[in-house]
Order: structure tokens, then sequence, then C-alpha cells
């Protein structure tokens, strides 16, 4: 990393000290004493499950040349930055870092899709900027600074993911940050239990543009009931949208084939043929934000639609595999309701040769508070739509049946006990030429089910 000096990152930090601070320069901010090397600060970060406190001393015997913390104690050192919370701290040292480069940013929040949509913008932003990105699930106070951090002289743009569950959470990772282009995927209902309403979701997921640069360019999906009439003076707003036609970035002539997807992309500059390795209306909606990045980064639209073709999903997301016949879609990394009615649109969206099945493999949705049993058995109405068989597993999913059953689905939806019951069954009902769909919240842990399926007998 750039060195800083110690002074500049005590004052970025407000912290106050027993001692004179020396005019050192600090070339390494470290959150875990494995990872302290010569010339570290170790910034001693407090959650739920641990406290670095415990670390500092460690820390310091490795070769840390100063710590910051939020608490007395005997650490064997007076090298100490003592701040109110060290979890800001990290932040604004972050943001002092981040103050030292001129990368073009681009910020992506949503209640769904905000993954997805970071990969597809990353995969357009990449073909021409030297990029670096969220990698995996480092999207929280934690993982954004380190991220930040990552930060030298070569990188052109850096594409950044925002997670929350509560308000204000946003806010502290934007304002280091300082994003040049900020992405809103949706408003659900994820994180209802903490946040109360979708209203109070709304209100923390634009929290993004208050570290937003003046005249910067926020892109809003219009298809979203809750993101349709932001009025923002301040910033470049754009709307992108699969079914509202009126939105500045819009897609038609949308055919998949293969697990693959191509359409074309208008906007007020013309028309561009895209395509996608991946599946889904909800997909194409993730492309058109990836594409307005591009073009607010400074691309041309052509080279912007024609890198989406690299895009590549991420762990559990969509993965598909072919075993013994059977297409399996691995969607088990996280489910909420809007989620999972973007995956049972794509299902029943899928053509399947004469005789064959679509199965839905389904399970909880988690954390949606006073809403989950309502959520739930909605969820099953529209599976007796778009599926062909359904199964269940978890004490929720109990009303996913139910929901399926009073549809229509009687003697074809069906609910297990246990993971493994449902996985014996599911070996027993696919046949050559189904499609399979698992999907559930990541506690479900449904990749279980896909893992005991492939297994020979």
């Amino acid at each position: 990393m750039l060195p800083l000096k110690l002074k500049e990152i005590a004052e970025a930090i407000g912290a106050k000290t027993n001692k004179e601070i020396p005019d050192i320069e600090i070339t390494n901010i470290c959150t875990d004493s494995r990872d302290v090397r010569p010339g570290s600060i170790f910034v001693a970060l407090c959650g739920e499950r641990f406290d670095g406190h415990a670390f500092v001393k460690t820390a310091m015997e490795k070769g840390a040349l100063w710590a910051v913390v939020q608490k007395e104690g005997d650490y064997g050192t007076d090298n100490l930055l003592f701040v109110n919370t060290t979890r800001q701290a990290f932040l604004d040292i972050a943001g002092l870092y981040r103050s030292k480069f001129t990368p073009k940013v681009i910020a992506v929040t949503g209640s769904v899709g905000k993954t997805t949509t970071r990969e597809m913008i990353a995969a357009v932003i990449k073909s021409r900027y030297n990029t670096l990105k969220t990698e995996n699930n480092l999207n929280n106070e934690v993982g954004v600074p380190k991220t930040i951090l990552e930060l030298d002289e070569s990188i052109e743009a850096m594409v950044l993911e925002f997670g929350m569950t509560n308000l204000g959470e946003i806010r502290e990772l934007t304002v280091p940050a300082k994003p040049d282009i900020a992405v809103i995927t949706c408003i659900g209902t994820c994180h209802i239990e903490n946040l109360g309403s979708r209203e109070n979701i709304r209100k923390a997921k634009l929290e993004i543009i208050e570290g937003l640069k003046e005249g910067g360019t926020l892109l809003l999906n219009k298809d979203n009931d809750m993101l349709r009439d932001i009025c923002l003076p301040k910033q470049n707003v754009v709307y992108y949208a699969v079914e509202d036609n009126t939105a500045d970035i819009t897609a038609k002539d949308i055919v998949e084939q293969d697990g693959e997807t191509d359409f074309v992309i208008c906007c007020k500059t013309g028309e561009y043929r895209a395509h996608i390795p991946t599946m889904g209306v909800h997909n194409v909606l993730n492309a058109l934000a990836g594409f307005g990045a591009g073009v607010a980064a400074g691309m041309e639209p052509e080279e912007c639609a024609k890198a989406l073709a690299s895009f590549k999903n991420t762990g559990m997301r969509q993965k598909v595999k072919t075993c013994r016949g059977v297409t399996v879609v691995e969607d088990c990394y996280n489910a909420n309701p809007d989620s999972m009615k973007a995956a049972l649109n794509t299902l029943g969206a899928q053509k399947t040769t004469d005789g064959a099945q679509k199965i839905a493999v389904l399970g909880d949705m988690l954390e949606l508070g006073t809403v989950a049993e309502s959520s739930h058995y909605e969820i099953g109405k529209l599976a007796a739509e778009k599926a062909d068989v359904l199964f269940c597993c978890g004490e929720l999913s109990r009303l996913i049946a139910a929901g399926a059953w009073v549809n229509g689905m009687k003697t074809t939806a069906f609910h297990f006990e246990t993971k493994e019951d449902l996985a014996e069954k599911l070996r027993k009902t696919a046949k050559p030429g189904d499609i399979i769909w698992l999907k559930a919240s990541r506690g479900m842990k449904f990749e279980d089910i896909a893992e005991a399926f492939y297994e020979e007998n």
C-alpha cells in the first residue's frame, strides 16, 4: 500500500494518545494479528463474537508499530491511538487512503441482485480499465475498507458492493468510498425484520448518495415500485428497466437458450446487441445496470454491450450442472421473496422436451419478520404456476407447500422433514430432460441436497 504518515492517520481518526506521535510511515493496516508485518498498525476491531483488543499484545510482539484501540488495557505498550470506536476508525483510515487516489469508483447496493450486478459492472469496466472490486461477500464495514486499502497507483477503477442490515450502515461505507457512480438494484423485503418497512429499507439504501460526488450518476431500477420516482436535483439520475419502456436504458428481443441470453439494449444513443452467459430476465436487468455504469464511466456503448459476454456468476448463484441427463440449477447462496420470484419465473420460462418436468426445490427464506408467513405462502402459489413438481424442506417452507396445494398442486407439491429425505425422493423422481432449481436462504445449506443428488447409487 501507499505509505501513510502515522500523524495523518491519528488526525483522520481523531485519536488521543499518551505520548508524542513520531514522524513515521505506516505501510500496512491490519485487523488480524496474523497479518502483521513490518510497518504495520493494528486496528483492534470489536464484533459480536470477537474482540481484537485480546490480540493487541500479540500484534505488538509480532512487530506492529502502533495499535488503534477503544478500550484501556494492559497491552504491553503505550504506542496506542485511542478512539471512540475502532469500527469507525478503520473506515476513516480507508477514507484517508482513498483520498490519495483518483480511480473511477462504482458502488452497488440493493435488496436483491447486488452481487450479480457488481459482477456485471466489473465485467464491463475491466474491459477498459485496470479494476479492483469487492471479492466474495466482503461488502460490510470490514470488507469495504479492506478492499479500499488494496488501491495502488495502477488501479483505474474500483467496483464496490455495499451490504447492510440497519439504517446508517451504507452511510458508513459510502462516505469513505466517495463513489462517482452508484447503483441501487431494487428495494425488496430483505432485512425488513430489522427495518420494519420497505420505506425504511429505501431510506437505508439511498444513504449511498451521501458519498456520491455532486453531479455523479445514480443508476436506478425503474421496474421497482420504490425507486421509479426518485428525484435528486444534485445527481444525474439514470433509470434502467426491462418492463418500463420509459426508462433511459431498456432491453428488447430477449431470447434465452441453453442457459444463456441474447437481447438488445436500447438507449438514447442507439441499439446494441448483447449476450450474457446466464439466464433470467432479472439478469438482463442486472446487465443493463452494468451497461449503464460503463457508459457513465466514459466507455462507448458498443464496448459496454460487448463486454457483458465476459460476465461470470460467483459462488452458488445460478450455478448450472448436468447430472444423469438432469439439469440442476444451484441457486443456494441466499433467498428472499424477490429473488425467489425471479427464480421461479426463470424456471417457468425454460423450455423442456415432451414429458420433462420443471422441479422447484425450495426452502425457508430467513429474516423476514412479520411478513415471513405470508411471503412463504405467496411463493407457494407462484410455484404452482411455474413448476410441475415442488419439493420443500424447512419449517417456514411448510407454508410454501400449503400455498401450492391451494393453487392446484395437491398431488405434486411435497414437504420433507429433512434434506436427506428430500434428496432421496429427488433422486427417484428426476428423469433425463428434467430441470431442478434449488433455492433457499444461505442458512438452509441447500447445496447439501445438490451434493446428495449428484452421488452415484
